[in-house]
């Protein structure tokens, strides 16, 4: 699959979002971003002020008026938003900027015909997904000569079942260029998904991370696979989650289950250029200890919202009373990993 761009993504992407933004066709809010560590593992902590405004005007209780259909912002997109449709001949997918980023140039993959985000993955969506990335580093600036991965790629996620994260049911996946999660007094960060990659090759076929406190599973992507092989690996790393969750030994080996349609568990699914990765989950939100007298008007203080940004090593928070005891306290952070995941049941397949 070509995406047939006139110009290379990284540009047409940077370009479009600054238009966009400064036309007032997406909105762009800022974050504090700080480094927190737990089991050795550093991730982002991000403090997004704006995601605690409250709705205004609610109307009450007793007086509902029938509630408008929910837009599908991937039906018909602004041509403001809108970045490319293809294959050229009889389009599958789009590229559209993310109408609401806290990360620079934010954006998104999604089917052109409805498809349910709660179904599975289809090889055309991993192709896709794969030239997307692939397309992000073919801008010959920001190659590097060095044998450590370029800050200049993308990180890319898909979140899947309601306690995935998932906010739209339209199928699509995301992507955040990781130059533009880094940011000045961040050099002890680096994605989650990257710490995988090089862990070393043991007696168990997928690679998995001993710190982290749920379970996930992740495997190598070949140099240049082929659509099929992208989606073989997928069902892999899929039916391992779903054994996860079914409490499976996975020496006993992989669950028989269906490679299409529904899918049978809520996870997140990450992809670089050099590897996929999942991990199943057990719910969206998890809990920080957090003062409610002191929360003022933020909606569920210290309830936290966790998605497939994870697998790459980062986390919002809307309170100033979440941020602060984050920053106080990281072993808060692996108590919340563990809450929303599952309990690691031992990843070894021999």
């Amino acid at each position: 699959m070509q995406l047939g761009l006139s110009e290379n993504l990284s540009a047409l992407v940077a370009r479009r979002f600054i238009a966009a933004r400064d036309g007032g066709h997406l909105i762009f809010s800022s974050t504090h971003l700080s480094i927190i560590t737990t089991a050795g593992i550093p991730y982002q902590l991000r403090y997004c002020p704006a995601l605690a405004m409250k709705p205004k005007d609610l109307k009450k209780a007793e007086s509902p008026s029938p509630k408008p259909p929910k837009i599908d912002p991937f039906e018909n997109p602004s041509p403001e938003l809108l970045l490319a449709s293809f294959p050229s001949q009889s389009p599958t997918h789009a590229l559209v900027l993310n109408k609401f980023p806290v990360i620079p140039n934010h954006f998104i993959l999604a089917t052109k015909a409805w498809k349910e985000q709660t179904d599975l993955l289809e090889t055309a969506d991993l192709e896709a997904t794969y030239e997307c990335l692939r397309a992000w580093g073919d801008n010959p600036s920001t190659k590097s000569s060095s044998t450590t991965p370029s800050p200049n790629r993308l990180f890319a996620f898909f979140n899947s079942g309601e306690d995935s994260g998932a906010s739209q049911p339209h199928r699509h996946l995301q992507f955040l260029p990781v130059e533009a999660m880094h940011q000045p007094g961040t050099e002890s960060w680096t994605p989650l998904i990257d710490l995988i990659t090089a862990q070393p090759h043991t007696h168990s076929t997928f690679k998995s991370h001993p710190s982290l406190p749920f379970a996930h599973f992740a495997l190598p992507l070949p140099s240049n696979p082929s659509p099929d092989t992208l989606h073989a690996i997928y069902i892999a790393l899929y039916r391992a989650a779903v054994g996860a969750v079914q409490g499976r030994d996975l020496r006993d080996g992989l669950p028989g289950i269906p490679s299409h349609g529904p899918s049978a568990i809520s996870y997140n699914l990450a992809m670089t250029l050099e590897t996929m990765m999942i991990a199943p989950r057990r719910a969206e939100t998890a809990c920080v200890p957090v003062d409610i007298a002191a929360a003022g008007d933020i909606a569920d203080p210290g309830v936290v919202s966790l998605n497939g940004t994870i697998l790459g090593g980062t986390l919002m928070v809307k309170a100033e009373g979440e941020w602060d005891v984050l920053r106080a306290q990281p072993e808060v952070l692996g108590r919340l990993l563990r809450d929303v995941g599952v309990p690691g049941t031992g990843h070894a397949l021999l």
